[in-house]
Order: C-alpha cells, then structure tokens, then sequence
C-alpha cells in the first residue's frame, strides 16, 4: 500500500509540466523572447491636482466617484487619493452616508 501512495500519477505529472509553462527554457515565451517591460503611470491625487481644499460631504456625486459597487469606500491604492485627503474623504463619506446622501450598502443580487 505503501507503494501505492508514493506512485505519481499521470495527472500529477503532467501538472507538473505544466507549472514550467510546457516550453523549452520553462518560460511561457520560449528562448529568444525579449520580455515587455510594463509601465504604470504613477496615480496622482484627484484633489491635489484640483486645488480642493474642503471635501464637503454634500457633493455625493464627487464621493459617490470613491465608493465601488459594493458600498464600501475605496482604498488609497486603487483610488490614488494622497493620505490627508484620504482620511477627509472616508470622514466626508460616512457624514453623508449618517445623513442619507450615500448608500451603506451596494445593490445586492
């Protein structure tokens, strides 16, 4: 039984195969493919860029811009909101959520 267990199978080894991207050289390109260099364009701050100084969480429809689908607000990495404003606009946000400007929730299915 033992035997049994330590035995690959066919499944196994082709899986395994399949990790190296099948190709000679292991890479999904193959030998002899230069590699695209990406380029992400550095997020720069909505309100910085704007000169906005006060975020007013009566305009739902410039915090309705920072909120996904689901409801929830949306992170700094993903909006490309600097900290300061950040921090002003999950404030905004949740005043005008209280005050019924903005959803809690998202639609749900």
């Amino acid at each position: 039984m033992a035997d049994e267990m330590t035995q690959q199978t066919p499944a196994a080894a082709t899986a395994g195969e399949q990790r190296q991207g099948g190709r000679p050289g292991g890479r999904p390109g193959g030998p002899g493919r230069e590699q695209r260099k990406y380029f992400r364009r550095k997020k720069v701050c909505k309100f910085c860029v704007e000169k906005i100084d006060a975020i007013d969480y009566k305009d739902y429809r410039l915090l309705s811009q920072f909120i996904a689908e689901s409801g929830k607000i949306v992170p700094r990495r993903l909006s490309g909101v600097c900290t300061p404003h950040q921090r002003r606009l999950g404030r905004a946000i949740k005043v005008a959520r209280n005050i019924a400007l903005l959803p809690f929730a998202g639609t749900t299915r």
